[in-house]
């Protein structure tokens, strides 16, 4: 066999165990990338995203888009051909596995995570919007989550009210965390509950139940790496009761980071005029009950896949701007927001065409 004939073979050969090498090792690594923007002014799968009865609500025109990002399973095995693909890709981003679903999380487990927490963030944007409104709301402090085989299980549930622990008043959720480590582990703590399972349907939709019952608890020694504290197993949260009903109806999306642009189309809704002036604009961040708006993850995930569907503006929470300035797509402009106020003040500015004072996203902040 010539010289040339058997190196060209030995080099086919080496690349083809190289390639094979590349699909059959696996990688710890993740791809997250742009996923569906979602307009809440609009519809989604044939009905409006934002359903309000029992008050007046007002056309609205323009985007105001809610942003997402993509990302494999949990089960997924990257290999090594994927991982190289996505690192030379312009609009995916290769992470830790960990980064995703740390502790070993399961696909179910971050599943239910992020349905829990985008529930919350539905809530607090309706909070946010009517406050700044002027509309008044009363919260009440609940169970939302009992941990399996934690002390609590079998004695609080989900959904039952919390009104005091060892005779104190919970007015927030850290209220109970603040209170229940005061013990030592093994000690006993006393929770003031108006039990779910009492309630009528009545009483849990306006939150009117007063059959309290005092529910005792030995506390456990939490799992924590670090100093060793008393536990019950429980997460507490925020019920709110509204003066009328707001749906937000969008299914197969999850976590936090709509709240924003979910409390800026209820907002518009509820008000004479265009908060848009017809223009594109999507926008991302937590935000609290307070107004307050807080970081996300992917942010350039969400730049890109809302340019891609025609944003001209995008709302950017400030602990996120240096990252998202990094790498702007052409045409977008990100605009910093802290509160619910900033978001509004920039929608002024958008919707008249004066946007020479916007706050702008920089590679600083």
């Amino acid at each position: 066999m010539p010289r040339r004939t058997a190196t060209m073979l030995a080099s086919t050969l080496m690349l083809i165990a190289l390639l094979c090498a590349g699909v059959l090792i696996p990688v710890p690594y993740s791809e997250m990338s742009p996923g569906p923007t979602v307009n809440t002014l609009g519809e989604h799968d044939g009905e409006p995203v934002l359903q309000i009865e029992g008050h007046k609500t007002y056309p609205t025109d323009g985007h105001l888009n809610m942003t997402t990002v993509r990302v494999t399973s949990a089960d997924f095995r990257m290999n090594l051909v994927e991982a190289v693909y996505g690192w030379l890709a312009h609009d995916t981003r290769i992470v830790p596995h960990d980064t995703l679903y740390p502790d070993g999380k399961t696909e179910e487990q971050s599943t239910q995570e992020n349905a829990e927490e985008f529930s919350q963030s539905q809530e607090s944007a309706k909070v946010a919007a009517l406050k700044e409104l002027g509309v008044p709301v009363k919260s009440w402090v609940i169970v939302s989550t009992v941990v399996k085989g934690s002390p609590a299980e079998g004695k609080l549930h989900a959904g039952d009210v919390v009104k005091a622990v060892d005779g104190t008043a919970v007015k927030q959720p850290s209220d109970v965390a603040r209170l229940v480590t005061k013990h030592k582990p093994g000690q006993d703590v006393v929770f003031t509950v108006v039990p779910v399972k009492e309630q009528t349907a009545a009483e849990k939709e306006h939150k009117t139940a007063t059959r309290t019952q005092d529910v005792k608890i030995t506390t456990a020694t939490s799992a924590d790496s670090g100093a060793k504290r008393a536990i019950v197993g429980i997460s507490a949260g925020t019920d709110h009761t509204f003066p009328f009903t707001i749906d937000i109806k969008l299914a197969d999306v999850g976590g936090p980071s709509a709240g924003l642009m979910f409390a800026l189309g209820i907002y518009d809704k509820l008000t004479p005029g265009s908060l848009t002036g017809g223009k594109f604009v999507a926008g991302t961040g937590t935000i609290d009950d307070n107004g307050t708006v807080g970081p996300i993850g992917g942010i350039e995930m969400k730049t890109v896949g809302a340019r891609s569907k025609g944003a001209q503006y995008f709302l950017t929470p400030a602990e996120n701007c240096a990252a998202a300035a990094k790498d702007t797509p052409s045409g977008l402009t990100l605009v910093k927001v802290k509160t619910i106020g900033d978001a509004l003040d920039a929608m002024k500015d958008i919707r008249s065409g004066d946007t020479a004072d916007l706050p702008k996203c920089t590679a600083k902040g």
